[in-house]
């Protein structure tokens, strides 16, 4: 019987052999069955290395094709292999590693610029991590958490120590002597649109995440790499880790000095928010919502459930503080930042160890249209307030009820109300946030 091959599960296959600390790429039996973990679906996948390959090589049944583009895919492995091993960089030698965890539609991006606005002592990255989970998409549209997990952490310990090599790999297509024109929201870390990263601009090549400010050619990694040994510290932004446990070896490596901020909000207005944002990916939501029962043994409940047990999970295991996490751990709710949006920012730069520059106070003053006259209470913070709370006059009762009920556990450990009624929910006199304390 001929096997059909993709690159995906190839590709999936050899990363979990990597990871049993063999370094071979095996071949694959036909015996071979692996156990895929929905998780959250990429955005677009017609531009996949898998879809691409197809379009070049025909169909994926084709026993030759097959062949081919798994050459392909252990060619790249090899060299995976080869850059994926022990790193003699030195100790952290007081540089700071911040990684902030979140999921979409929690406020990511606004929190991610508190450190992208820290300045020159600052490398920050945006979503690095979106390169590696495209290459690792399954025809389901979801990743294996069994090969997804190791890659995410191995990825993130090199950039962490400034190295691009591991991340070149994912990167379709894949760079030519260290420079890309495909690096996903470059135009978001501004230490990749500065001097000396920014290239003088290249004629006729279109680079889709280019520099927002000035224009800059491809990106050099072997450039951002330099330029990011000389920061002082670095920062990364991700949305696709799913348990803070597999993060383990990052807190325990003596050559980093991590950070983790785990930052959450209360998963009704990520909902609400995931309904508009990715309207076409939520019409079941969107037809429940109009007529009949919400059936909770539906994908996209059990998806639901999975993202906020993962959550909760990886919050509980930090705020208890074993040792491998002691001071290296911070949960922060969006709700907070939102409504307090300087206190908590200094609160996350003390945590780190960082001095608080007066740049990031003077992005946040204008981001948040907060009086710059107005001392520890500003003036917006009621309109703050009202905008955090938003999402409770646009989501169904209906849908509340079904998040209240699939994650219950993580909305109590987090200090989110339940709306018992629906009047309950639309009563602006009516806060459905707890005052927390999780430091």
């Amino acid at each position: 019987m001929r096997i059909k091959y993709t690159i995906s599960l190839v590709f999936i296959v050899a990363l979990v052999i990597i990871e049993k600390e063999n370094n071979i790429i095996s071949k694959v039996s036909d015996k071979l069955t692996l156990k895929q973990t929905p998780q959250t679906p990429l955005q677009p996948k017609n531009n996949s290395s898998s879809t691409q390959l197809q379009r070049q090589n025909g169909p994926s049944s084709s026993s030759e094709k097959s062949d081919s583009a798994f050459r392909h895919m252990k060619r790249r492995l090899e060299n995976f292999t080869e850059i994926s091993k022990e790193n003699k960089s030195p100790l952290a030698g007081g540089k700071k590693h911040i990684l902030l965890l979140a999921t979409t539609r929690t406020g990511s991006s606004f929190v991610g610029e508190f450190f992208n606005q820290q300045g020159s002592n600052m490398f920050y990255l945006f979503e690095p991590l979106w390169h590696v989970e495209r290459m690792l998409t399954l025809e389901t549209g979801g990743t294996n958490a069994t090969a997804s997990g190791p890659a995410y952490r191995d990825v993130l310990r090199q950039l962490f120590l400034c190295d691009f090599s591991l991340l070149e790999s994912f990167i379709e297509p894949l760079p030519r002597d260290h420079v890309t024109a495909a690096l996903f929201r470059r135009e978001s870390s501004q230490a990749l649109c500065e001097e000396p990263v920014c290239t003088p601009f290249v004629k006729k090549v279109f680079e889709r995440y280019h520099c927002r400010t000035r224009r800059c050619g491809p990106l050099n990694l072997t450039l951002a790499s330099q330029s990011c040994q000389q920061k002082e510290h670095r920062a990364i932004k991700t949305v696709r880790v799913r348990q803070l446990e597999t993060l383990r070896p990052l807190a325990e490596d003596p050559r980093l000095d991590v950070r983790f901020i785990q930052l959450v909000r209360d998963p009704r207005a990520v909902l609400a928010s995931r309904m508009v944002a990715f309207s076409s990916k939520y019409q079941n939501w969107k037809r429940w919502a109009n007529d009949g029962d919400v059936p909770e043994d539906d994908d996209e409940v059990r998806k639901l459930k999975g993202n906020c047990d993962n959550i909760r999970m990886s919050a509980e295991v930090g705020l208890k503080q074993p040792a491998w996490l002691q001071g290296r751990y911070m949960l922060v709710r969006y709700e907070d930042i939102a409504r307090y949006p300087m206190r908590k920012a200094a609160e996350m730069y003390q945590f780190t160890g960082i001095p608080f520059s007066p740049k990031v106070k003077e992005w946040i003053l204008k981001n948040t249209q907060a009086s710059k006259e107005a001392s520890g209470v500003y003036s917006t913070q009621k309109n703050s307030s009202e905008q955090v709370e938003k999402w409770r006059f646009t989501i169904p009762f209906k849908l509340a009820q079904v998040v209240q009920r699939v994650c219950g556990p993580t909305m109590s450990l987090f200090g989110y109300r339940f709306a018992e009624t629906r009047e309950m929910l639309t009563d602006k006199s009516i806060s459905l946030i707890e005052e927390r304390s999780f430091l």
